[in-house]
């Protein structure tokens, strides 16, 4: 009983089910087992009754006669007897014999306490009468059938509870092992069940059969599967719905544009940490704020006021607005923000909130306005450009037609300015343009336009005129602001510009052909000695038009090879014997004819010509060369000019190598002269190029030396070989006594420094002698031969001279 107790303790504490299941079980059996038993006892009691009932039945067939008989003999010993008879059997206890009519015998006692059975009958004798003679009550006990009927009940109810107890927690047990203990294991699974452990299934501890595949718990353990599964599944997508909200969240969060997100009362409901970054308020200072009432200044959040008001009917009436706004941080510093404003949309199509991207313009804004400065102002001056002066000239011609005025409009050219930021390098032209376009500007009005169109090109625009004077004394001033020299590199160097003059509407009525006409003029300026200014006049159109045609004719004179090489001899003054010759390019043009370097090389240079041309006469020159040493023996060497421009081409070196090397002629038999100013530009590119050439075998001469600035100082940094003195100090050797002077002194230095000479323009055999008598090594001029082409000098070659070999 202990060991039950103990059990039943464990179903109540470890398996409430199993307890609440026998309880059920109990009670029901127990009621069962009561009503069975109630009606057990009930039928045994009735049977125990029956019994009773037969046996009196009994006596009383079995009794009845000899009882009559006795009694009728009144035999009263026999009558006793047969009574005593009848008391002994079981259960009767007590006979009353009434003896009609008023006698009475009573054997055995009337339980009181007792239930008891009465049973009567009369006594009687047949003869030829019925006679009654007496009525016999026997009395029989219940006192048995109680006793049975107790002793029934207890065993009947002892062994139905006991019966019904084992068979209870049989039930039970095989309820706990097939059913309880997997609900267990379920709720232990439940109790365990988090969103971290949904890749372990449910699974119960029984045999896998068919049945158990079927059954309840197979069911339920699906079911809880199937949940988990479908549990696993939203849970991955709300993982990935997670990530990409946290993605998307980040993407706010560290978005380089701010985030604004607003209620539909525009009310600031979050900021990003961009927004707090770009302008300087917290997100704790901007939640629940209009976003145009973030600033403190009362002016500014008016303008703030009106520009979202704006942006608010555009967001309602389009759906999305964008633009430039200028901004204000919380320190009060303004700044350009490019703004998209745009709806955030329910699930049912209303709007839920405003998204407003912000992104900081200052930079752009300031490029933008760079650019446009740009695009309008020429950046090393800071002068309107080219675009921007012919858009003011037309407004002034507007103005002009509307106030009936005069504009001038004045081209002006510097004077060799080429020359100097060829020799001296373009940081030193870019300071002397600097400098001119600071003068000019000096002398104009605030009305007026001073302009770069480019290179060293300058325009002036005169608006309101009333007459034509104004445009001589303003050009008057500029010419007198060139005379003081510009200080350019720590040298003084003097440039003076040109200055041509058109009027309108004197000259025309188009903007366009006024420059066209000033243009004119300033060439016109240029022809007659610089440094002057010339008013525009018909015939100039015809001076334009030529230089246009020489420019367009010069573009393809290279391609129908109408350049010539003129070849003029150098001869030793001491010796008089050929030693080489300068190689001096023509241009043969059909329609103008022999056309002379110094009208064509000019225009070359400024329209890069120059390079292609300079390729070709030393393509041509070292050819010759070759070709006169195979037909007459004579190992000549050729001298080339070399343009500024083109020696600073990239490409230079490269081209005089390529020439040597296709034609065959020895590098020493090549020299190149450079004029003396290009040797004043002391650069590491020039001493570079320079060494390049030296070190493959090219000589190197100076050309015209004393007409430029004194490059003394640069002689003998640079390997050069030969030193050329100008035409202009030997036409008047003999007669000038500083001419000859000076040449004496070149001659001199030159041979310090290790230099040969050469003397160019000499026509006069009184010029050889002075020359050879002072040492001079080499000369050339009309005294020994003009420039002729390659035939006629190669005829002259084999009539005349021998060379040194």
């Amino acid at each position: 009983m202990q060991k039950l107790s103990k059990r039943l303790q464990q179903f109540r504490s470890g398996s409430p089910l199993s307890f609440r299941l026998l309880a059920y079980i109990l009670l029901v059996s127990s009621l069962f087992t009561l009503v069975a038993s109630g009606i057990q006892i009930y039928s045994d009691f009735r049977k125990d009754l029956s019994l009773i009932d037969e046996r009196l039945s009994v006596i009383e067939t079995s009794y009845a006669s000899s009882l009559s008989r006795s009694l009728w003999a009144l035999d009263q010993k026999l009558l006793q007897v047969q009574m005593e008879g009848i008391l002994s059997l079981p259960d009767i206890v007590h006979l009353r014999l009434r003896i009609f009519p008023d006698s009475e015998l009573v054997m055995g006692d009337r339980p009181r306490d007792i239930a008891t059975i009465e049973r009567s009958f009369t006594l009687s004798h047949q003869n030829d009468e019925r006679y009654d003679l007496g009525e016999l009550t026997i009395t029989a006990s219940m006192e048995e059938i109680y006793r049975n009927l107790q002793r029934k009940v207890v065993v009947i109810l002892t062994t139905q509870f006991f019966k019904t107890f084992f068979i209870s927690v049989l039930i039970v047990l095989i309820f706990q092992h097939f059913v309880t203990r997997h609900l267990s294991s379920m709720a232990s699974y439940a109790r365990q069940f988090s969103l971290d452990n949904l890749d372990t299934p449910l699974t119960l501890d029984r045999p896998d059969t068919e049945a158990n595949r079927r059954d309840e718990l197979a069911q339920v353990t699906d079911a809880i599967n199937q949940m988990r599964a479908r549990l696993n599944q939203d849970l991955e997508r709300q993982r990935h719905d997670a990530a990409e909200i946290r993605k998307l969240s980040k993407a706010i969060e560290q978005s380089p544009s701010s985030v604004m997100i607003c209620d539909r009362q525009w009310r600031i409901e979050f900021v990003n940490h961009k927004f707090t970054q770009l302008t300087g308020h917290s997100a704790e200072e901007v939640i629940g704020r209009h976003p145009g009432l973030l600033a403190s200044d009362n002016f500014v959040q008016g303008e703030n006021k009106q520009l979202w008001q704006s942006i608010r009917l555009q967001v309602q009436r389009v759906g999305v607005w964008q633009g430039e706004v200028n901004s204000t941080r919380k320190n009060g510093e303004r700044f350009w923000e490019q703004l998209v404003v745009t709806p955030l949309k329910d699930s049912e199509g209303g709007v839920s909130n405003y998204l407003i991207l912000g992104e900081d313009i200052s930079i752009r804004k300031r490029y933008e306005q760079q650019l446009l400065r740009q695009a309008n102002y020429d950046i090393l001056t800071g002068l309107p450009n080219r675009m921007l002066a012919l858009d003011r000239l037309k407004l002034a011609l507007a103005q002009a037609r509307r106030e009936n005025s005069l504009v001038g409009v004045m081209f002006l050219d510097l004077d060799n300015f080429k020359h100097i930021n060829d020799t001296m390098g373009h940081d030193a032209g870019d300071n002397l343009l600097i400098e001119a376009a600071r003068r000019i500007s000096s002398c104009l009005r605030g009305t007026s336009t001073v302009a770069r169109l480019g290179g060293d090109e300058f325009l002036v625009i005169l608006p309101g005129l009333s007459g034509t004077e104004s445009t001589e004394q303003v050009a008057e001033r500029i010419l007198h602001t060139f005379v003081p020299p510009f200080l350019v590199g720590g040298q003084e160097v003097f440039v003076t510009t040109s200055i041509g003059i058109s009027i309108y509407p004197t000259d025309s009525d188009n903007s366009g052909t006024l420059l066209q006409h000033a243009d004119a003029a300033m060439y016109q300026a240029k022809s007659k000695g610089k440094s002057a200014f010339e008013r525009f006049a018909p015939e100039m159109k015809e001076v334009s038009h030529e230089r246009l045609q020489i420019e367009s004719r010069l573009r393809r004179a290279l391609e129908l090879n109408e350049f010539e090489l003129y070849y003029q001899p150098i001869v030793s003054t001491a010796s008089d014997m050929l030693i080489g010759a300068e190689a001096l390019i023509r241009w043969n043009n059909p329609t103008m004819g022999m056309v002379m370097p110094d009208k064509f090389i000019p225009l070359a240079e400024e329209t890069g010509l120059i390079s292609p041309i300079g390729e070709w006469v030393l393509n041509e020159a070292c050819a010759a060369a070759v070709r006169w040493e195979a037909s007459t023996g004579l190992k000549l060497s050729i001298a080339v000019n070399v343009s500024p421009r083109q020696f600073r081409d990239p490409g230079f070196v490269d081209a005089v190598l390529a020439a040597t090397r296709n034609s065959g002629l020895n590098p020493r038999q090549l020299e190149l002269e450079i004029t003396e100013r290009l040797i004043l530009d002391n650069t590491i590119e020039t001493a570079g190029i320079l060494k390049r050439l030296d070190s493959h075998g090219i000589r190197l001469s100076v050309d015209d030396f004393g007409t430029g600035f004194s490059a003394l100082s640069y002689l003998k940094s640079y390997p050069f070989d030969t030193l050329k003195i100008d035409k202009s100090f030997i036409r008047d050797v003999m007669t000038e006594k500083d001419d000859a002077s000076l040449v004496k002194a070149i001659i001199n230095m030159a041979h310090s420094l290790g230099l040969s000479v050469i003397a160019e323009g000499v026509e006069e055999e009184a010029q050889t002698q002075f020359l050879m008598e002072n040492g001079c090594d080499f000369a050339q001029g009309y005294f020994y031969s003009r420039p002729s082409p390659e035939s006629e000098f190669e005829a002259w070659l084999r009539s005349n001279h021998r060379s040194r070999v």
